[in-house]
């Protein structure tokens, strides 16, 4: 995943995590906005979700935000 998303997806995270607490559960979607005017990077987000860590549709956003901390 590109350093750009990966950036973006932590900031999401943490505001996801900062207003509905450490339980909130997101999906590689909460890092677009709803039209998809960037196909390549929203693939780019699916594959690493889905393909890569056969990860479930929603997730822990903590989860999430250490997975790519740690650059998994």
């Amino acid at each position: 995943m590109r350093q750009s998303l990966r950036t973006k997806a932590i900031a999401i995270c943490n505001d996801k995590i900062a207003k509905k607490g450490e339980g909130v559960g997101l999906s590689f979607y909460a890092f677009f906005a709803n039209k998809n005017d960037d196909p390549a990077l929203l693939m780019e987000a699916a594959e690493w979700w889905i393909k890569t860590h056969e990860l479930d549709h929603f997730e822990k956003a903590v989860k999430i935000r250490q997975m790519i901390k740690e650059g998994v």
